[in-house]
């Protein structure tokens, strides 16, 4: 009993003796907690936000992990500001007036990971700003007023990770502004006033594994725009309304998983930047102009699995467009201009998982069958596809109709060439021939013509295909004689229609030998024929161009007889010899000048 009272003594004083403690601790912690902060000892947090602050508070607990100075009025940070702060692993000093930052402002916070300083009003950031934060991986500067970045803004940051300056006044970045950051793995760009790729300055960052280039005023990507980014895997570009064209080795050197190219002015898929990107898994095209995917220009992507679409002006895409794709699981091609879809497009459709396809004015045709086919394994998204352009099945989604209903409202109607009449043309050699091959069915057949060899004749050329199914042959030659086959196919089936060509050619006899080495010869002159010999036109020249040499020497001896004796240097001795024109050589026509010789002694 007396043992049983004791303990019951010593618990009660125990637990007194905590209390007091307790209240003494309590007492001890509000006393260091400035302010009107408020402090948190289990999570070492002091949150000084929302109090209108003008400065940095003073004595904050030497010991505080998380330090939240947001949505104040602070406007300088000044030397040394945080230095007893050795503990401090996150600072928060966005939405405040924060204007300067002065050399060495952060220095003592060696342990410091996160420093956020959005929504300032910083035009500048100074060299050494950041000096003392060997330890610091994640840098939020946005939505600031800085102008430029300096050479070696961040050189004091070696083990940052993420960067992000979206949302400033940016013009101009300097070749060095990003010496030092040897492990950046994101860079956030987005907002800025650039209206090119820095690539001088992302030189330096050959470990950054995703890049985010948004809303920049780009007007092209030139080649090699983002050379020695070796290890980059994400690419962000979107939101550039007056980029429209991606120069040919524009992402050369580039091993991209990742690429984004939303919102811009592409009119055209870029096949050629991108052939390279073997590693490709994620393209996104979406909200650009683009009217077609071409055939088999895409097949170099080998690993793509998601290909998005949404919001072009897609009105095609072509049978195996798609081919060489043999991982492609998701197309994502809403608020197009489709009007199909067929199977032919993909290299298989058994990789298929999810199809976005709503908002296209589809035609519901014998092309679509195969969606039936698949939709138990298809993830529409929510929104199936509705026939537009059908009359018969206008604004119904026709996946949710019965198998057997479909089986009769989804047909087409084989092609039908409509003159069938045997067309056979004999022509002479240069003459110009046009054969005719117009073709119904529904849907509406292509018409491809095969020459003499079969093989499909080209839309430009000498020899091509119109637009309205003809076949033109201009200045036929005699090789273009043989049978050219008109094909016009469709989903339903195919057909096909024959025409002969005959060109005859010129008869040697009658061929106008027209050259000579390249110079005309006039009708009537064979090119082997010697030209006549005309003496009296010979003689004639000779005798003018003498008369004129004579004439021209005599004056030239009166002018120097005259010009001596006015001198008073008269030479009383003067010897002439003439040598007389040579004879004609052979009837060739050649000849020799006569000549004076004149000394004066």
């Amino acid at each position: 009993m007396f043992e049983k009272t004791a303990v019951n003594g010593w618990l009660c004083w125990g637990a007194l003796y905590l209390l007091a403690a307790g209240v003494s601790l309590t007492s001890e912690t509000r006393l260091l907690c400035p302010q009107p902060c408020r402090c948190n000892t289990v999570l070492l947090e002091v949150n000084c936000s929302d109090h209108q602050l003008i400065t940095v508070p003073e004595s904050l607990p030497k010991d505080t992990k998380l330090l939240n100075l947001t949505h104040n009025k602070i406007k300088t940070l000044v030397q040394q500001q945080f230095k007893t702060l050795t503990q401090l692993l996150h600072l928060d000093l966005s939405d405040n007036d924060v204007v300067m930052i002065e050399f060495k402002a952060f220095l003592g916070l060696q342990n410091l990971i996160n420093l956020n300083l959005a929504r300032n009003h910083l035009k500048i950031i100074p060299i050494g700003a950041f000096a003392g934060l060997p330890k610091l991986k994640s840098l939020d500067i946005s939505s600031n007023e800085v102008l430029v970045f300096l050479d070696f803004t961040f050189r004091d940051l070696p083990t940052l990770q993420f960067l992000t300056a979206v949302d400033n006044d940016v013009v101009f970045i300097s070749h060095q502004a990003f010496t030092g950051l040897t492990n950046l793995q994101e860079l956030h760009l987005d907002g800025c006033n650039l209206s090119a790729v820095p690539t001088e300055a992302l030189t330096q960052l050959r470990g950054l594994r995703r890049l985010s280039f948004q809303r920049a005023s780009l007007a092209t990507l030139p080649n090699y725009s983002f050379q020695h980014l070796e290890h980059l895997k994400e690419l962000v570009l979107s939101d550039c309304p007056w980029l429209e064209t991606l120069s040919g080795k524009s992402l050369f050197g580039l091993n991209l998983t990742s690429l984004t190219i939303r919102h811009c002015n592409l009119s055209a898929v870029p096949y050629i930047p991108m052939h390279h990107l073997v590693y490709l898994v994620f393209l996104d095209l979406s909200f650009n102009p683009i009217t077609y995917i071409h055939k088999s220009q895409l097949g170099d992507l080998l690993r793509l699995q998601e290909l998005h679409l949404v919001g072009g002006l897609l009105l095609r895409i072509e049978i195996g467009a798609f081919r060489g794709l043999s991982y492609l699981r998701l197309l994502n091609v809403t608020r197009n201009l489709l009007t199909t879809l067929e199977m032919g497009v993909f290299q298989s459709v058994d990789t298929l998982r999810t199809l976005g396809l709503d908002n296209n004015p589809f035609k519901c045709d014998c092309r679509l069958l195969w969606l039936v086919q698949k939709r138990p394994n298809l993830d529409f998204g929510g929104n199936l596809p509705t026939c537009t352009t059908s009359v018969h099945l206008q604004g119904l989604n026709f996946l949710d109709l019965e198998d057997d209903e479909l089986s009769g409202l989804l047909t087409c109607r084989p092609p039908r060439i409509l003159n069938r009449k045997r067309q056979e043309m004999r022509v002479d050699q240069g003459h110009t021939v046009v054969f005719y091959c117009a073709a119904e069915g529904d849907p509406a057949p292509s018409v491809t013509w095969l020459n003499p060899k079969l093989k499909p004749v080209s839309p430009t050329g000498r020899i091509w295909a119109l637009s309205n199914g003809s076949l033109e042959i201009r200045f036929a030659q005699p090789q273009d004689s043989g049978m050219y086959l008109c094909l016009a196919s469709n989903a339903a089936g195919n057909t096909s229609l024959p025409v002969n060509l005959y060109v005859r050619a010129f008869p040697k006899s009658s061929r106008n030998p027209s050259s000579l080495k390249g110079w005309f010869v006039p009708p009537g002159v064979n090119g082997n024929q010697k030209l006549p010999f005309d003496f009296k036109t010979l003689l004639v020249a000779a005798t003018i161009g003498f008369l004129s040499f004579f004439s021209s020497v005599s004056v030239c001896f009166i002018f120097m007889f005259l010009w001596s004796k006015s001198k008073g240097q008269i030479k009383h001795t003067a010897t002439i010899a003439y040598v007389p024109r040579s004879a004609m050589s052979g009837g060739s026509g050649d000849q020799q000048t006569s000549r004076f010789t004149m000394k004066l002694i």
